[in-house]
């Protein structure tokens, strides 16, 4: 470990607890702002960086994933560096952190999803989008693994962008993925993917959905799939349309040419393999029924028709993607309805509404998984503001490098140089497959790459 040992006076340590978009963001501002007075220390329960550009992004998003050089290059200041493998709660505590830095940046995201709350929502096959996507991305703390080899009709649950990654990576050839950067054992699994029907549930309509237009015009874009949209469910030729936005013009625009659209499969698919991509708006999930797994979705008009029937899926996978949600972090305050860490301007505040000294917070743990992923950047320099500021009033007492700590404790630990050689194991397999990359998932293969010794080191 290469420690930030300083001599000089009035030196300032800060911690970032998370290594996603909002963490890094933050200590970007960081060593920007604070310049050489500030050492910044970004900590992750994981031995790789990232966060969500890693593990949450769809893999064919490559355009989005290539924002992974930007965030590669904060660590290459010689004020920041990366401390891996280390969970706030499980090997270190927020009490531990006030006494190794003047100020910690609580940037954990949002790690959890939020239920339907609907009967048969436990059983087999129902999972969130959030243990799928985990799935798909190679997250190496995954619980769920996905065999599609006996599921023949998906109900995706959610009018997000989200619901259509879910969509559009279930309806594409394995082929078509095996130059991204999925995991092999993802690739094999979709290989072997039985899935023909894809059906999306939106509670509201076409122009309330919240799809940004050049996700959704990408399902059209499918080689093995074809999208359906009732004329039923869009808005009738005499309703005024005259005040919708934007993309809410362009959006109603993409369906209704789907709805339009012949029926015929698209050019250029096989027949015997083509999927099917359904709409159903105005839809809300009432029950889920099975005997000993997923069978059926039952599905509630939500336009409140008197006595509108219900009407039923069949589903063996039921995946919500109806929005995700902070957790708490032991020892830090939280609202539970919100789903956030309570603060002002980013300076956390405790039950009574008052600052807590030396802890701020920033991205969705601070204002909800709301935005897209450039947003972090305004958001974490709000906090950055205020935590120098907070700083600049000192005086302040000499806080000791966090590896006394972890050394006393006999903490095992990842450093930068260790994700460096994971990145490069990942890009010489990606070569093997004809992509930018496979990733490792395995997690006792994530360290040993991660803390083998250099050549000469031994």
């Amino acid at each position: 470990m290469t420690a930030f040992e300083d001599p000089r006076p009035g030196v300032l340590r800060v911690a970032v607890i998370g290594s996603g978009p909002s963490g890094l963001y933050a200590a970007e501002a960081l060593s920007e702002q604070g310049g050489d007075s500030v050492l910044v220390d970004v900590i992750d329960r994981l031995p790789t960086p990232f966060g969500l550009v890693r593990y949450g992004v769809a893999p064919d998003h490559l355009k989005i994933k290539s924002m992974l050089a930007t965030l590669h290059a904060t660590f290459d200041r010689p004020n920041v560096r990366f401390l891996g493998r280390l969970g706030l709660g499980a090997e270190i505590s927020a009490a531990d952190l006030q006494q190794h830095y003047h100020a910690v940046v609580y940037a954990t995201g949002a790690q959890s999803d939020r239920r339907l709350g609907i009967p048969g929502e436990d059983l087999p096959g129902s999972h969130s989008a959030t243990e799928f996507v985990s799935w798909y991305n190679g997250h190496p703390l995954g619980e769920r693994t996905f065999d599609l080899s006996r599921t023949e009709s998906v109900a995706v649950i959610g009018a997000g962008n989200v619901a259509l990654d879910v969509a559009r990576l279930l309806a594409k050839r394995a082929d078509e993925l095996r130059t991204t950067d999925v995991p092999d054992e993802v690739l094999n699994a979709l290989h072997h993917s039985a899935v023909r029907d894809i059906h999306i549930i939106a509670r509201r309509g076409p122009v309330q959905a919240k799809f940004s237009t050049k996700e959704l015009r990408e399902l059209g874009e499918l080689d093995n799939a074809r999208v359906h949209v009732s004329s039923a469910e869009l808005p009738s030729a005499d309703e005024d349309l005259s005040g919708l936005a934007r993309a809410e013009k362009n959006n109603l625009k993409t369906f209704t040419d789907w709805a339009d659209a012949a029926t015929g499969t698209t050019a250029g698919a096989d027949r015997a393999s083509e999927r099917r991509v359904e709409f159903h708006f105005w839809r809300a999930p009432s029950r889920i029924t099975g005997a000993d797994s997923c069978a059926m979705l039952e599905l509630a008009d939500t336009r409140g028709a008197a006595g509108a029937p219900l009407e039923t899926l069949s589903a063996q996978l039921v995946i919500r993607a109806i929005g995700y949600r902070s957790l708490p972090l032991p020892g830090v305050p939280f609202d539970d309805l919100a789903g956030v860490v309570p603060h002002k301007a980013g300076r956390v505040l405790d039950a009574d509404g008052q600052v807590r000294p030396g802890e701020y917070v920033a991205g969705w743990l601070k204002r909800g998984p709301t935005g897209v992923i450039g947003t972090n950047r305004s958001d974490a320099n709000e906090t950055v503001s205020s935590l120098l500021e907070d700083l600049a009033a000192g005086p302040h007492s000499e806080r000791r490098p966090i590896e006394e700590l972890l050394t006393a404790l006999q903490l095992p630990y990842t450093e930068f140089d260790g994700w460096l050689r994971i990145d490069s194991a990942e890009r010489e397999a990606g070569l093997t497959r004809g992509g930018p990359r496979v990733k490792i998932t395995d997690w006792a293969t994530l360290l040993e790459l991660a803390e083998r010794a250099e050549l000469g080191e031994r």
